[in-house]
């Protein structure tokens, strides 16, 4: 099956967890997830099938929206509470109008440097490996962009907060940030992914859900012949790429376009002009999505950025 399955992933999973139970349930080797998610942390996680594992890195780049609990004044060596307790600070003496100005302080983009438990890479090894090992190493602090952050509770020494952000933020870093400029310290206490691009906490399934609808399935169809249009959870590639238009390649050129080939102008059903300013949808007269082609200006054709349908 190809598409992408908007997984909720339960606190105990790491997301390799969720791709080999889902690898069982669907009996389908080509499977990817889209970013790290730590164990203890919940919600959203996109997972590739088939053909869509081509956009992995997409959806891992695009941004991201999460819940946490911030809690201050405990400072930890994994910077949330699944850590070992460094130091205990007291808040009392901390405002309320300080933790909001404190919170906001992080809008836009700041520098933030990795976690040593994290799954970054250094020359070869995994920092969170190193962390363990009692290794640790420096680490470049790198830009991230918050996009918005905003306390949407606020029960001492607890701060619930939302934030938008881009790929490559850690929020348990936020945290501690956060406690560093209150000076009173801080750790990630919880964090649910609420959103990832168009993926929405609300429309995800679990483990147990999909396993459950799987079998409903397979009572009925034998799995050799199971399709995407069986499972109305499973999401169509081209669903994340509806904020380009859709064009259509008369059947006569299909040789060339499912070879992967150019597109000249007056190769497609109707053209406008208009597609020239950004990337386009391109499927066959059949309906079946091709891939991503984008205008080449000096060539005056379209050529491929992404495809999808293998010759």
């Amino acid at each position: 099956m190809d598409g992408i399955l908007n997984v909720y992933k339960e606190a105990g999973y790491t997301s390799h967890d969720v791709v080999a139970k889902l690898r069982g349930i669907l009996g389908q080797k080509k499977i990817g997830h889209t970013g790290t998610l730590d164990p203890a942390a919940t919600g959203v996680l996109p997972v590739c099938c088939g053909k869509a594992t081509k956009i992995c890195e997409l959806l891992t780049n695009k941004d991201k929206t999460y819940q946490a609990v911030c809690r201050l004044g405990v400072i930890t060596d994994t910077q949330d509470t699944t850590g070992k307790i460094l130091e205990e600070r007291t808040v009392k003496n901390i405002t309320v109008e300080e933790i909001y100005q404190a919170v906001a302080s992080f809008e836009g983009e700041i520098m933030q440097t990795p976690p040593m438990y994290s799954a970054l890479k250094v020359n070869g090894k995994k920092l969170c490996d190193l962390a363990r090992a009692g290794v640790t190493v420096e680490r470049q602090a790198r830009p991230v962009q918050l996009y918005s952050i905003e306390i949407i509770k606020m029960e001492l020494p607890r701060v619930c907060m939302r934030v938008r952000c881009s790929k490559g933020t850690y929020i348990r870093t936020l945290c501690q940030d956060i406690g560093e400029k209150l000076s009173c310290g801080a750790c990630m206490e919880s964090l649910l992914r609420t959103k990832v691009s168009e993926f929405c906490v609300q429309d995800a399934l679990r483990l147990s859900e999909i396993e459950e609808r799987v079998q409903k399935a397979a009572g009925q169809t034998p799995s050799e012949q199971w399709n995407a249009e069986m499972f109305d959870f499973i999401y169509a590639v081209d669903s994340v790429f509806l904020q380009y238009k859709k064009a259509v390649i008369c059947k006569e050129w299909n040789k060339l376009l499912y070879n992967g080939n150019r597109m000249k102008k007056d190769m497609f059903v109707s053209y406008q002009k208009d597609w020239e300013q950004q990337k386009v949808r391109i499927y066959d007269e059949e309906g079946r999505f091709i891939g991503i082609y984008e205008y080449s200006e000096i060539h005056g054709d379209y050529k491929p950025v992404k495809l999808f349908m293998e010759a």
